[in-house]
């Protein structure tokens, strides 16, 4: 048998923020849509269905898509440097402003 994902009462209403990303959290918007989901379609269907929102929200927790962004890069600035294509200052040159 599965919890509700929301349990209200006057405590859960004062502290849940405590909890969740609601307050001053990052993942807000992606936090938000995926418990609205949830309720929309209940804790067992909503698990399925709102999969697609949970790995969102699931991302902009661990980053870890952007750590492996991270990774690649910076393996390909050593293959590079490896290479000799960039030497001495171009080596440690950051991209510009508006080059994301």
């Amino acid at each position: 048998m599965a919890v509700s994902p929301y349990f209200r009462s006057p405590f859960t209403d004062l502290t849940g923020g405590l909890v969740s990303h609601q307050l001053l959290g990052k993942c807000q918007k992606e936090e938000i849509r995926y418990m609205d989901c949830l309720e929309a379609y209940g804790l067992d269907r909503g698990k399925v269905k709102c999969q697609h929102l949970f790995g969102d929200f699931h991302e902009c927790q661990t980053m870890t898509l952007q750590f492996k962004r991270f990774m690649a890069m910076r393996k390909e600035r050593e293959r590079q440097i490896a290479e000799g294509k960039l030497k001495g200052d171009a080596k440690w040159v950051s991209p510009t402003a508006d080059s994301y």
